[in-house]
Formats: structure tokens, sequence, C-alpha cells
């Protein structure tokens, strides 16, 4: 009976392992679907953001076009052209800035790029205690 002990703490460890790995997997699975619905969210979002600068900028030249045909300056030549390229500059450094804000937005729900948020937390727990098991079982059959 009691050479049954150590294969008994022995088959505890593997099933407590097996059911370690059933729950990360699960905990993965579900850390994942929130993740992708956070993302999605913040991409609606971002592209909404967009949307309203790039139509904001299309009134802004717009309105800027017509005070300077109003004034009797072409639009297309000289400081009429400079400021238009100017408007138009500021509004692509701010997409760009705004993609590079939406890019670490993105990084933020990880701890880190490689890390697709894996925890190891419950296969060490029950390693270390299948390991505890298996120096007890060899001991006890060592004392045989």
């Amino acid at each position: 009976m009691a050479q049954l002990v150590p294969v008994a703490s022995l088959l505890t460890g593997v099933a407590g392992l097996v059911a370690a790995q059933k729950q990360a997997e699960a905990q993965r699975r579900q850390q994942q679907e929130v993740q992708a619905n956070r993302e999605a969210q913040l991409r609606l979002s971002n592209e909404e953001a967009a949307r309203q600068r790039r139509e904001m900028l299309a009134r802004t030249i717009a309105s800027t076009r017509a005070r300077l045909a109003a004034g009797g300056v072409s639009a297309g030549e000289g400081s009429g052209a400079a400021l238009l390229s100017g408007l138009e500059e500021e509004a692509e450094a701010r997409e760009a800035a705004s993609d590079q804000h939406f890019a670490l937005r993105i990084a933020a729900g990880r701890r880190s790029l490689l890390d697709d948020q894996l925890n190891l937390s419950p296969f060490i727990r029950v390693g270390s205690q299948l390991a505890t098991g298996f120096s007890s079982s060899f001991r006890s059959l060592l004392n045989l």
C-alpha cells in the first residue's frame, strides 16, 4: 500500500498540470478576445477622428481659397499656395502623430510586443508541486 502513495502523488501532479494547462488556455483565449475588442474600438474611434480631421481640413482649405480669391490673390501661386501647402503639411504632421499615438495605445495593452499575454504562473506553480511530489515519491521509494 505504501508503494501506491508515490504513484498516486505522481498522478495527482500530472492531473493538476493538465488542469492548469486547460485553465491557462481558457484565460489566454479570454484575454485575446478582450484585447481584440479593445483594439477594434480603438480603431473605430481613430478612424472617426481621422475622418473628422480630413473634413475639417477640406473646409479650412475651401474657406482659405475663398478668402484669397475674394482678396484678389490666386490660391495656386505665391503666398496663397504657401499658406495652403502649410495647412496640408500641418494636417499630415497631425495625422502622423495621431497614427503613432494610436499604435502606442494598441501596444499599451501588452507588457511587450513579443508577449501575447501568456501567463505561465499556473504552470510554474503546478511544476513546483509536481517536483515536490517527485522528490517525496523518490524518497519514499528509497526508504523501502
